[in-house]
């Protein structure tokens, strides 16, 4: 089956810039927009559940898309059943999502709950689609340190990418104005969990300790086999498991990762 001839769907969320906090399309969402786009060119669905009035969701129409859709919903809606009711109703194949929101909750858990309520395999942090036969599909699946494993997993399946997805093009402020935002009202839904929910401001992360960075396979083999060239460090032998946990205290301390 060619990959214009599939069935895509694409959801899309509202992001916030890290520096300023001003509204913008999802890094994340664009990326498998753009990936959606690469696989279905201009047959591809995009879904958005929530305020039909935000702005940036114009961002999305201009990576050529001739309309999207919004599930019309309450910032504080569970968005969950809207978007597994519009799916079953739409002959999705492939859908499409970013790993995490940058907005709301941002628990990383939407993808999750949706295959599980669809009852559809989840293939997370999705790199490529390489192809489809007899309704199963052979993706490249991004795994840590730059890895890719393949997989094949058959029609229809809920796919999240991140960062190994390819970039998302830019947005062009013409077909944006022109493109056309569809409404779907939809029932409302409360977020029970997100309404007994306590909101913090976020801590910074731990310090981590540092890490060598190296692009190519030599450069990892020196970084791997080179010697340590401070001369500060101590070899425990034969300590007591208190000696032991001091000097590993006393290390966290020094590297900044506990205060």
């Amino acid at each position: 089956m060619p990959h214009d001839a599939l069935n895509i769907v694409s959801l899309v969320s509202t992001g916030a810039h890290p520096g300023s906090g001003r509204a913008r399309r999802a890094e994340q969402d664009a990326r498998a927009v753009e990936l959606g786009l690469r696989l279905a060119g201009p047959r591809l669905r995009v879904v958005h559940a929530g305020d039909p009035r935000e702005e940036a969701l114009r961002a999305y129409l201009g990576m050529g898309l001739d309309e999207l859709t919004v599930l019309a919903q309450g910032a504080r809606d569970d968005a969950l059943p809207p978007l597994a009711d519009f799916l079953r109703s739409s002959g999705a194949q492939l859908v499409l999502t970013g790993s995490q929101a940058e907005t709301g909750e941002g628990s990383g858990m939407l993808p999750f709950l949706l295959a599980e309520r669809l009852g559809w395999p989840l293939v997370v942090g999705l790199a490529e689609v390489e192809r489809v036969d007899n309704g199963v599909a052979q993706v490249l699946q991004a795994l840590p340190r730059g890895q890719r494993r393949r997989l094949k997993v058959r029609l229809p399946f809920l796919a999240s990418v991140d960062n190994a997805a390819p970039a998302a093009r830019q947005s062009a402020f013409g077909p944006a104005r022109r493109g056309r935002i569809d409404t779907d009202e939809v029932a409302p839904v409360a977020d029970e969990l997100f309404a007994e929910a306590q909101l913090q401001p976020a801590r910074p992360r731990p310090k981590r300790l540092k890490v060598i960075k190296a692009k190519t396979g030599a450069e990892r083999m020196k970084a791997a086999t080179a010697k340590a060239a401070g001369g500060g460090g101590q070899v425990l032998k034969e300590v007591s498991p208190q000696a032991g946990a001091e000097a590993i205290f006393k290390l966290l301390l020094e590297e900044g990762v506990l205060r």
